[in-house]
């Protein structure tokens, strides 16, 4: 089973690579920046599921290593104007790092899976992601709006 989540988790991250590359062709708004947390919770449902409920300490981990990974992708996600409106700009580093952190987390299954239960693993990467995207997502907000208020003084 952690083989064939591994190969989703690539095939995954490939794909947020070519949303990445698409998006930076297009302008972007509020919308698009926000909406994908918003999507990702519905992914909590899980928990109804005790076989994914995770321990308290290893939610804090989960959420404070997703915070942290967070950092690097807020480094590398910057906007630009171009034609007036306001695009994301393309980043080498952020394929690089998010190439980094999709082996990080594989080689992290595949460590964790011997002492932690595959239900409560899923769980853990799946905070880990969120908290993850829900701080990138903000940190990109704020940067898009302070861009626009710029843009319409």
């Amino acid at each position: 089973m952690i083989y064939i989540t591994s190969i989703v988790a690539v095939f995954m991250g490939i794909f947020v690579l070519l949303i990445r590359m698409k998006a930076s062709k297009k302008p972007v708004n509020g919308k698009k920046i926000i909406l994908p947390p918003i999507f990702m919770s519905t992914g909590a449902l899980m928990f109804i599921f005790p076989i994914f409920r995770v321990e308290l300490k290893n939610v804090l981990e989960a959420v404070i290593v997703g915070f942290l990974f967070s950092i690097l992708l807020i480094k590398t996600s910057k906007f630009e104007v171009r034609e007036n409106e306001i695009f994301l700009k393309r980043s080498k580093a952020f394929a690089f790092i998010l190439i980094g952190l999709l082996l990080i987390r594989i080689i992290g299954k595949s460590l964790l899976s011997s002492t932690i239960n595959f239900g409560e693993l899923s769980g853990m990467f799946w905070i880990l992601a969120f908290g993850m995207i829900v701080p990138w997502r903000i940190a990109m907000y704020i940067q898009y709006r302070n861009l626009a208020k710029q843009m319409s003084i």
